[in-house]
């Protein structure tokens, strides 16, 4: 490699050091860790350059050359070539140099997939040719020109879509400042932009499912207090309050508990359950909701079956799915828990209702999601249900499932662990 080809690599390295913290999606202790390395190598490359100075000015030439090949060649440059190919292998961030003809000089491995190309074919490649997106090619333009530019948001389309927060600073040597190349850092926020997403959307779910309720305890208290109401509509408007008051601690209670689950925030601890007594007490605390609507339960456990489960988690989680399996029945209809034995204890709820779509059923344990709006509101449901159900699951090391037939009804699985996992406290 000619020196000037390190001189560039080292202010590629310096570039780099400035870029990295201020990316909103590296964490300052990955970027410590990144720079600490960096500023180590240019280190090493301003020692190692003057070394092999000195010996090339201190070397008789040899024909018509300098310094000798050997010399240039060092233990320490190749110390230098190691420790910056490590690091730039390293990072999961793509990194891209181009010189002032637009040509790359030096790139990484995240960088490879970004442009779908390999190492041999991406270098000396112009920059056009590796891509035709304006915002990365304009933003090398300018950094060539001594502008930086940041927060250039950049997509790549297929089935793999990926987001991109692209940094670019110019690489400037020499006593003039001239501007010899550009050096851009491609910030993966793929993962952020999705957060933000689920973000927005729980704040949207959270605004509309509170707005309900309060709307109609708002209403009948205004009328309330106009007065001159009869005893019978005083009744049935505090009714009405209490019933949207109990909807909105329900509602809050549930986003509390999801969270904690979520945050890890939950302590579970197993043992042995006879399933049939837990199932039992299960069927007599809704039993009074099935009747309401004669929805016969049915407890089809053995008695000499046992899981290893947090014996209340498991509970509330029977209870949500056979809530669920009673409010979505057809009238008449049946509640069947059943359990089977097999690489793990399976615990199923099965009702007689209206099945599900196929095309909900991928969706269904996320938040707020549900098939029917305004069904479920009107018949007291908080949306969350399900995504409890399937966090506790996975806390306990098992999974949920669903199988549904429109028509015919739906199946819930409780998946578990058949051998008593680790307790776990997070």
């Amino acid at each position: 490699m000619k020196l000037a080809a390190h001189w560039f690599l080292v202010a590629a390295v310096v570039a780099l050091a400035a870029a990295l913290p201020l990316s909103p999606a590296f964490g300052w202790a990955q970027t410590g860790s990144i720079i600490i390395a960096i500023l180590a190598g240019g280190a090493l490359t301003a020692w190692a350059f003057r070394r092999a100075g000195k010996r090339a000015s201190a070397t008789p030439s040899v024909g018509h050359g300098g310094a000798r090949p050997a010399d240039l060649q060092s233990p320490q440059i190749f110390a230098l070539g190691k420790l910056f190919e490590a690091t730039m292998g390293g990072m999961r961030e793509g990194l891209l140099a181009v010189d002032s003809e637009m040509r790359v000089v030096a790139s990484n491995p995240a960088a490879y997939q970004l442009f779908t190309f390999s190492e041999a074919t991406l270098q000396s490649q112009r920059l056009t040719e590796l891509t035709r997106n304006p915002a990365i090619y304009g933003a090398f333009a300018a950094a060539l020109k001594g502008e930086e530019r940041s927060g250039i948001r950049v997509e790549t389309h297929g089935p793999d879509r990926r987001i991109f927060d692209l940094r670019v600073v110019p690489l400037t040597t020499g006593a003039g400042r001239a501007v010899q190349g550009a050096i851009g850092v491609f910030f993966d926020i793929t993962k952020l932009e999705r957060l933000e997403h689920v973000r927005q959307e729980f704040l949207s779910n959270v605004s509309h499912e509170l707005r309900t309720p309060l709307t109609a305890i708002l209403a009948f208290v205004e009328t309330l207090e106009a007065g001159g109401i009869n005893e019978e509509d005083t009744q049935r408007f505090l009714s009405i309050i209490r019933r949207n008051a109990t909807r909105m601690h329900s509602l809050i209670d549930d986003i509390l508990e999801l969270s904690a689950i979520e945050a890890g925030n939950i302590q579970v601890k197993t043992e042995e359950i006879q399933l049939q007594y837990l199932v039992n007490d299960v069927i007599t605390s809704l039993a009074a909701a099935a009747a309401m609507h004669r929805i016969a339960l049915e407890n089809k456990v053995n008695r000499e079956v046992t899981v290893f489960a947090d014996p209340r988690r498991l509970e509330q989680m029977l209870t949500n799915l056979v809530d669920n399996a009673i409010k979505f029945n057809r009238d008449g209809g049946r509640v069947v828990i059943r359990h089977e034995n097999g690489l793990r204890d399976r615990i199923f709820v099965e009702d007689t209702g209206e099945g599900i779509p196929a095309q909900h059923l991928q969706r269904l344990f996320e938040r707020f999601y549900r098939v029917d709006r305004a069904r479920s509101r009107e018949l007291g449901g908080t949306g969350l249900g399900l995504a409890i159900v399937k966090h506790l699951a996975r806390v306990h090391g098992g999974e949920v499932v669903v199988e549904s037939k429109l028509g015919e009804g739906s199946r819930f699985a409780i998946e578990l662990p058949r051998r008593d996992p680790v307790s776990r406290l997070s």
